[in-house]
């Protein structure tokens, strides 16, 4: 439920993790709880990864990924294909290109720069797209936590795939999003590590919320 809150100033909200560590449900939730608009900006990445596979390219190819994101209208999103697994391989391949990150990176910066605010989760948004924020979260979980979560998600939406594939698929992602020059997925210095692995996603989000509030105390943005 959405509280009531006077915010002299914008609240930004980032919120980093790997693949399944339950950012996203976090930070919509939060979102809604402060009334704020929300992106998943992987869900960009994930979009440019299925028009390059749909046009049938490699998404190894940095020139046309990167045409892709120039080309992107987030508006046009098919958010269901996004989601399908094969896609969700190859985001973590284009998002390593640094043309596609330029690409995306303006996009990304002004949503966070709203009026009031905004909740962006996401892998570099704390260090990147807005080290700016008053509230920086970390969500973390073990691989084989995550890769449970999704695993669960693919067999709920009728996808047939293996629980052995996408903890593979998961600790494969985790390497090249750590690993890439542009934009590596870790923690911003000021960030607050949450981990999930023993939590329910009402215990994560109840510790998120406590999180951005300790934040808010800290650095007097905003108030009740």
């Amino acid at each position: 439920m959405t509280i009531g809150i006077d915010m002299p100033f914008p609240l930004i909200i980032a919120v980093d993790g790997p693949a399944a560590s339950g950012k996203g449900t976090i930070a919509e939730g939060l979102a809604r709880h402060y009334g704020l608009p929300y992106l998943d900006t992987g869900s960009l990445y994930r979009a440019v990864a299925l028009g390059v596979l749909s046009s049938g390219n490699d998404p190894a190819s940095a020139g046309v990924a990167a045409r892709v994101a120039r080309e992107l209208d987030p508006k046009e999103i098919d958010a269901v294909s996004i989601r399908e697994p094969r896609v969700g391989a190859a985001a973590s391949v284009v998002a390593a290109h640094p043309p596609v990150r330029a690409a995306l990176r303006d996009l990304q910066v002004q949503f966070a720069r709203q009026a009031d605010g905004a909740v962006l989760d996401g892998r570099d948004i704390g260090t990147v797209i807005a080290p700016f924020a008053n509230a920086k979260l970390f969500v973390t979980a073990t691989p084989e936590v995550r890769a449970g979560r999704r695993h669960r998600q693919y067999v709920a939406q009728g996808v047939a795939v293996t629980y052995e594939d996408v903890l593979a698929d998961i600790r494969a992602r985790d390497a090249r999003d750590q690993g890439r020059d542009a934009a590596p997925l870790l923690p911003a210095p000021d960030a607050v590590l949450l981990d999930t692995t023993d939590m329910s996603i009402e215990t994560a989000s109840d510790a998120a919320r406590r999180i951005v509030e300790a934040a808010r105390g800290a650095d007097g943005s905003f108030t009740l």
